[in-house]
């Protein structure tokens, strides 16, 4: 799976997990998990339409910033008992499958 198509699924993912949350958390847990996933996507689909490998790099790497700082959060919902134990698992071994492919890509580029 190509690597756009990965973390816009993931984002989905993440925003369906988030559904439920308590509107308490509306401008906190949720909206920062959200904003995260999502700029993992954004900034992959950023870099992709650069024109240098040195500005498509940055973006790969802010991704994938933003792809540990959404692992953060998942491990927090998990923590305060939002979100599932299995679905975090897997989020977060998915998460660690796109960082690994940010990290080919960002080497494919020096």
């Amino acid at each position: 799976m190509p690597v756009w198509q990965k973390a816009h699924t993931l984002s989905l993912d993440v925003f369906r997990i988030t559904a439920g949350l308590p509107l308490s958390e509306d401008f906190c847990l949720t909206s920062q998990i959200r904003k995260s996933s999502n700029g993992v996507a954004a900034c992959i689909a950023e870099g992709f339409g650069r024109n240098t490998n040195k500005d498509k790099s940055y973006f790969y790497f802010v991704a994938k910033g933003s792809s540990f700082e959404t692992q953060n959060h998942l491990l927090y919902g998990k923590g305060t008992g939002y979100f599932d134990q299995l679905t975090v698992k897997r989020l977060l071994e998915e998460y660690d499958d796109l960082i690994f492919e940010l990290n080919k890509l960002i080497k494919s580029l020096k």
